[in-house]
C-alpha cells in the first residue's frame, strides 16, 4: 500500500489501547504495525502501555524492536498487550501529553478504543491543531458492547457475541438436564446501556423457539420485575425450565437500574453495575418458591480466544491496517468504520467517520431488532449471525434429535 503514496510529514507513530480488552484488539495493534513497517516516513512504532497513562508519564514500548513472530503470534493472543486504563484525562494534562509527542517527534496516533476513546483522541487532535503542531490522529473501533455510531459494528463485538451464543447453548442444555431440582437459571450478560450482546443470546436457539433461552432482556426496553416474575412462572408451567438471558443494564419503569450491587463510578462517571442477576434469582426462590441459580460471566465474555470469531479477528486487523493507510494519506481526526455491503452475502468494506461525530456517543439496539416482547427478531439474527462466523458447531451426538433438546425432549 505504501508505494508510490508517500507522505511529506515524518516521525515516530505512537498506538495505543484502551478500555476493556477482548480478544481481537490485538489483532488491531498488529494491523497498526505491519502497516507502519511499510512506510520509511515512520521513523519508529511506539506503544504506550496503559492506555493514555503511557503517554502521561513517557512510558513507551519500542514495538520495532520486537520480532515478527511476537508480533505476528499477537494477531491470537487474547486481552491487550499494551496494557489498557479508563483514565480521563484532565485538561491540563492533554498539555502534558502534547509536550510528550513533541520531545519524542510523535506525529502519528492511533488510538484504540470505544467511545471515550474516540473523544480522547478528538481532543488531542484539536489541541495539537491550536498549537500549531502537526500531528495526525485516526481512531481504530473497539468495543464488546457493539454501541459506537456511524459503524455496522464494531471489532470485539463478534467473538464476544459467539461466546454469548455458545454459553446460552450449553448452559441451556445444563439447565435441562437439572431442571427437576433446579429449573430456573439467569445468566447476566454484558450491556450499560445498549443490549447488543444480550440479544446475541438469541443465536443460541438456532432457530428453534423452544430451546433456551427461553427470556431475554435489553436495556432498550424498560424491565417490570412483576412481568419479569410471571414471564418465569408461565415459562415453566410450560416447558419445565425457563432460562433468563438478562443485560446488566436492565432498568425499571422509571430508569432506575435493577439491584445495581455498587453505587460506585468508574473514571468517565459510568456507575459500575453488577448483581441484577443475584436479586432476581432470589425473587424467583422466595416469590415464586422456584430454585434458581444465576450466573456472571462478566469479563470471561470478552477474553475467550477459544471463542473468537474470525470474521472479527480479519476484520480488527483490516481497521488497523486502514487507520495508517489513510493516515499516511494526510487523514487525520477520523475513525474508522466498518461497512457491511448489501446483498445476501455477507462482505465488510472500511469507510471513516469523525471522531467527534462517535466520540461519547451511544448507539442502541434499533427498533426493527426486538419484538413487542423485547425478543431479538429474525432482522437482530440476520445481523449478528455472520459476525459470529456462521453457525454455530452442531452437536454430532445429538444427530437426528432437535439441538439444543435433550434425548426424548
Amino acid at each position: 500500500m505504501a508505494i508510490g503514496m508517500a507522505s511529506p510529514l515524518r516521525g515516530r507513530l505512537l498506538v495505543g489501547q484502551s478500555g476493556g480488552p477482548t480478544v481481537v484488539i490485538n489483532s488491531s495493534l498488529v494491523g497498526i504495525i505491519h502497516e507502519a513497517l511499510g512506510y520509511p516516513e515512520i521513523e519508529g512504532i511506539y506503544g504506550m502501555r496503559n492506555g493514555i497513562l503511557g503517554a502521561l508519564h513517557e512510558d513507551f514500548l519500542d514495538l520495532g524492536r520486537e520480532s515478527p513472530a511476537v508480533i505476528e503470534g499477537l494477531r491470537y493472543t487474547p486481552s491487550a498487550a499494551l496494557g489498557t486504563s479508563r483514565h480521563r484525562l484532565k485538561p491540563e494534562e492533554y498539555e502534558r501529553v502534547l509536550q510528550v509527542f513533541r520531545a519524542h517527534n510523535i506525529r502519528f496516533f492511533c488510538y484504540i478504543g470505544g467511545n471515550d476513546s474516540m473523544d480522547t483522541a478528538r481532543r488531542l487532535e484539536q489541541l495539537a491543531k491550536e498549537a500549531g503542531y502537526e500531528l495526525r490522529v485516526m481512531g481504530v473501533p473497539k468495543t464488546v458492547d457493539n454501541d459506537l455510531t456511524h459503524t455496522d459494528h464494531c471489532p470485539g463485538y463478534g467473538s464476544a457475541a459467539r461466546f454469548v451464543a455458545l454459553m446460552m447453548r450449553d448452559t441451556g442444555l445444563d439447565t435441562i438436564a437439572g431442571a427437576f431440582s433446579t429449573p430456573v437459571k439467569i445468566v447476566e450478560i454484558m450491556g450499560r446501556h445498549a443490549g447488543w450482546l444480550t440479544a446475541a443470546a438469541a443465536l443460541a436457539k438456532e432457530g428453534d423457539e423452544e430451546a433456551p433461552p427461553d427470556l431475554i432482556y435489553v436495556p432498550e426496553r424498560p424491565f417490570s420485575i412483576a412481568r419479569f416474575l410471571e414471564d418465569v412462572r408461565e415459562v415453566c408451567k410450560e416447558r419445565g425450565r425457563c432460562v433468563v438471558a438478562l443485560s446488566e443494564g436492565v432498568r425499571d419503569e422509571q430508569g432506575n437500574f435493577v439491584a445495581a450491587l455498587s453505587t460506585a463510578t468508574d473514571a468517565f462517571g459510568h456507575r459500575q453495575l453488577g448483581g441484577a442477576s443475584v436479586y432476581l434469582s432470589q425473587l424467583v426462590n422466595d416469590e415464586l418458591g422456584l430454585k434458581s441459580r444465576f450466573e456472571k460471566p462478566d469479563t470471561i465474555q470478552r477474553s475467550m480466544m477459544i471463542c473468537a470469531s474470525p470474521v472479527d479477528l480479519n476484520e480488527a486487523y483490516m481497521v488497523g491496517r486502514m487507520a495508517v493507510h489513510h493516515m499516511m494519506r494526510g487523514v487525520s481526526g477520523k475513525m474508522v468504520t466498518l461497512e457491511r455491503a448489501p446483498g445476501p452475502a455477507y462482505y465488510c468494506t472500511t469507510g471513516l467517520v469523525e471522531l467527534e461525530a462517535v466520540a461519547e456517543a451511544e448507539r442502541l439496539l434499533p427498533p426493527e431488532y426486538l419484538d413487542e416482547r423485547g425478543h431479538p427478531t429474525k432482522a437482530f439474527l440476520d445481523y449478528a449471525l455472520p459476525l459470529i462466523g456462521g453457525h454455530l458447531p452442531p452437536y454430532t451426538h445429538l444427530k437426528g434429535y432437535p439441538v439444543p433438546r435433550l434425548l426424548g425432549g
